[in-house]
């Protein structure tokens, strides 16, 4: 009797969830993803500052999953709702049952609502869409420089990055290092676009090691971006930052980074979420008491074995979707499976053209190009991945049409 896995959510964990399952031929499995790309969000930083193009960022799921010669169907629809009792999954067009369900509908910007404004004058980056038009502004605005047209009568030209994580100083680096780059075309006109990054925490990175901290300073620093921490938000309009210590920054424009939440679907499952709406799971990554159902990724609060929350990264995303896979098998099976353990093998910070800064396994501390190449290896090695399954599905499309 073959076995029925939906698996809601193109991300990192459902991807990595499909790999591994899909090496059992008695599992059928189907994707289904509102939208018909899988985007990788970890290399946001790069296309943001027009360093990466679409094709290096965004792949095709429908061609990725004919790689796995039609034992994986895809669905670009939008699932609605989950009915545990009857073990089905609603989308705006059908409905689906299944043996197991994997959710992995990742995370979204969480544009805080106590900030007024905020949503309506700043950009996010789990969104591909706000991406690219974030893109477009920062190419348009390099471009009048490079024209030599006056922007806000002559004024510095401040673009203002809020959230001091990962994601927002990677932005930030990058953005900073193109603009350096452009000084040999802009000349003098380059310094009067500046980089403000900005956190309410006290430190950047915050939850990071010292060594990651420090270094990413220093590299920010060099690069000309203006670190503001301890800095609270209040209030934003098309063209002022308010804090709530009286200071105002004027800016052009912004990305925010600051915070996420889970995504829309999390909001209508009946199970218990915390509160920025993310799944509370058992020790195995089940949800609603079902032992068929399982959450991995962003959307749901992952801890380690000692209860401590694991960030929400593509790291922790694949580690969990790769437990939940194998735990799948063993239930098909009727073996016993144990709880999930995990912890961050290590963490890299890109920091602006070849330049990054990291650690693995908690004693290896690189910085610099070095850095960089170990990043670049991890990233091309995730990528030609998936390029590879494509291939594969352009080749058999192509003989399906035979």
């Amino acid at each position: 009797m073959r076995t029925k896995v939906v698996v809601i959510g193109g991300g990192y964990g459902g991807l990595r969830a499909i790999e591994f399952l899909a090496k059992h031929n008695d599992v059928d499995i189907t994707l289904i993803d509102k939208n018909p790309y899988h985007y990788l969000q970890t290399e946001a930083y790069g296309y943001i500052a027009g360093r990466f193009d679409i094709h290096e960022i965004a792949i095709d799921l429908d061609k990725w999953c004919r790689g796995f010669k039609n034992r994986v169907d895809f669905l670009y629809e939008k699932a609605t709702a989950v009915d545990y009792e009857n073990q089905t999954v609603t989308t705006e067009k059908q409905q689906l049952s299944f043996d197991y369900l994997i959710v992995a509908t990742g995370a979204q910007t969480n544009f805080f609502s106590f900030i007024e404004g905020l949503r309506e004058n700043s950009y996010g980056v789990k969104n591909l869409m706000r991406a690219y038009n974030f893109r477009k502004e920062f190419e348009n605005l390099i471009y009048k420089k490079l024209q030599n047209e006056e922007i806000n009568s002559g004024e510095d030209i401040n673009l203002a990055i809020g959230g001091a994580g990962l994601s927002g100083v990677e932005v930030a680096a990058e953005m900073a290092h193109v603009i350096e780059i452009y000084s040999k075309t802009l000349g003098e006109r380059a310094k009067k676009i500046k980089i403000y990054l900005i956190d309410a925490s006290d430190t950047i990175l915050p939850g990071m090691s010292s060594y990651i901290i420090s270094n990413t300073k220093k590299r920010l620093e060099k690069l000309g971006v203006n670190i503001l921490t301890s800095a609270f938000i209040e209030k934003l309009d098309k063209t002022t930052i308010y804090f709530k210590n009286g200071e105002q920054l004027k800016y052009h424009f912004m990305i925010f980074t600051g915070g996420i939440k889970a995504s829309s679907l999390n909001t209508k499952l009946e199970c218990e979420k915390n509160r920025i709406d993310q799944l509370i799971a058992d020790g195995e990554l089940n949800i609603h008491n079902s032992k068929n159902i399982f959450a991995v990724g962003d959307c749901v609060e992952i801890k380690d074995m000692h209860g401590k929350l694991l960030p929400p990264t593509a790291q922790i995303a694949e580690k969990s979707a790769e437990y939940v896979a194998n735990t799948i098998r063993k239930r098909i099976d009727g073996r016993a499976s144990q709880p999930f353990h995990a912890d961050v093998s290590g963490i890299f910070v890109a920091l602006g053209g070849t330049y990054a800064v990291g650690e693995m396994f908690g004693f290896v501390k690189v910085k610099g190009y070095t850095a960089y190449l170990l990043k670049k290896a991890i990233t091309y090695a995730y990528f030609l991945g998936l390029h590879l399954r494509i291939n594969a599905g352009y080749k058999n499309r192509i003989k399906d049409t035979l």
